[in-house]
């Protein structure tokens, strides 16, 4: 699954999910520019994982609830690399666990701002630039929770829903410019975020203890969340645009 001559802007891909797609791409011939709020170190390590793949990568700070931050970060990408003709939004924050009753109003922009709008932005300042391409991709990561819309989750649940909204209105509108649009959504993902979850849901201090429990005997991994994206650009899926790729193990 060649990229080669194909640049990749993720965000959110300092670290977690982000970082195994930025990688995965690598891997795969593309040049990376990631994003990333605070975890400058992390940043700077996923950069030099890239670079020893043979790859040219750069990481650009700013926080993608931001238009003024997406824009900038949008430029310099531009700037340093000529193109983008792949855009992953990873970025993302978990809510607070809280009744629709007791969720204070502002959660519910921050995490649509985060999710949605920073999906918009990036998609407003890159997909222009990326019809000059004759193959381009968006891929949106959405999450399971738009399937089973958990109580206590509706800031995270109202946000994964609007972006997939993003993601379907953009198919349509750029598949006559040879852009696809493509949602990935995974369940529970053994990161950072991931962790933290289940240790405040459920109080579980390690994750690999949901293991037995878990679809084919293992939480999901960052990488085969990374292995759909790596499949969703590529060549492999040509004729592919509009779709939801769940990896979530399946239904129980």
């Amino acid at each position: 699954m060649s990229l080669e001559g194909r640049v990749a802007f993720i965000s959110g891909g300092g670290r977690g999910i982000g970082r195994a797609i930025a990688l995965g791409l690598a891997e795969d011939g593309a040049d990376i520019a990631i994003n990333y709020l605070r975890d400058h170190e992390s940043a700077i390590a996923t950069v030099a994982d890239i670079e020893k793949l043979g790859r040219r990568a750069r990481a650009y700070a700013g926080d993608v609830a931001s238009y003024r931050d997406c824009e900038a970060m949008c430029g310099a990408a531009l700037a340093d690399f000529g193109s983008v003709d792949i855009l992953v939004h990873n970025a993302g924050i978990a809510s607070k666990g809280k009744s629709v009753a007791r969720t204070d109003p502002e959660e519910i922009h921050r995490l649509f701002d985060t999710h949605a709008f920073g999906g918009w932005s990036l998609a407003h300042l890159l997909v222009p630039t990326m019809r000059e391409s004759e193959r381009s991709d968006v891929v949106f990561i959405s999450s399971a929770a738009v399937s089973y819309m958990a109580a206590n989750s509706a800031p995270y649940n109202m946000a994964k829903v609007a972006l997939e909204a993003l993601a379907w209105t953009l198919a349509k509108e750029e598949r006559r410019n040879g852009i696809h649009v493509n949602v990935v959504a995974p369940g529970l993902v053994d990161t950072e975020m991931g962790r933290r979850l289940v240790k405040g849901a459920m109080g579980i201090d390690e994750i690999s203890s949901l293991d037995s429990g878990s679809a084919f005997g293992h939480v999901c991994t960052p990488e085969e969340v990374a292995a759909v994206v790596r499949f969703a650009v590529s060549d492999k899926a040509s004729y592919m645009t509009a779709q939801r790729f769940g990896v979530d193990g399946g239904p129980f």
